[in-house]
This record gives structure tokens, C-alpha cells and sequence, in this order.
């Protein structure tokens, strides 16, 4: 029974972490996005600088959702020992 709780709580944390890192990613995108359009619009002549930090900008932001990513498939795969996917599987089958 505790394992049961034990490997739904990780499964619930992984689909949080997943969502939330895409969502994060996704309005930080969009905000970043609209922001370089709206300086390139002001100063066409900075045009170059304004690009350059832009894909800086997306790169740092891009390397969270994959951090989160990583920490959740740690959560599933790992978790300690415990393998939750071991845990997965039927119990006739342990």
C-alpha cells in the first residue's frame, strides 16, 4: 500500500513538473518574443544587438524545461533505489 501511494505521488510530480516547465518555457518564449520585436521596432538600426541577446536569452530560458525534465525522469527512473518503474510493473511478475 505504501508503495502504491509512494510511486503515484512520483508519478503526480512528474506530470506537474513536465507542465509547468513547458508552461514556464512557453510565456517566457512569448514575452521574450514580443519584446525584441518591440525593440527592433524602436531602433531598427540595433537591429543585429537586439537578435544577438535575444537568442541568448531564449537559450538560458530553453535550458530550464530541460533541467525540470531531467529532474523528473530522475524522479521516475531513480527515486532512490526504489524504481518506480519496478514498482510498475504486476505483482505477480516481482
Amino acid at each position: 500500500m505504501e508503495n502504491t501511494i509512494l510511486i503515484a505521488a512520483v508519478i503526480i510530480g512528474f506530470a506537474l513538473i513536465v507542465g509547468f516547465a513547458g508552461f514556464g518555457s512557453a510565456i517566457g518564449d512569448g514575452i521574450i518574443g514580443s519584446k525584441a520585436v518591440e525593440s527592433i521596432a524602436r531602433q531598427p538600426e540595433a537591429r543585429p544587438n537586439i537578435f544577438f541577446f535575444y537568442l541568448l536569452g531564449v537559450g538560458i530560458l530553453e535550458a530550464f524545461p530541460i533541467i525540470g525534465i531531467a529532474l523528473a525522469f530522475y524522479l521516475v527512473l531513480g527515486f532512490g533505489g526504489l524504481g518506480v518503474l519496478h514498482g510498475l510493473l504486476p505483482l505477480t511478475q516481482h
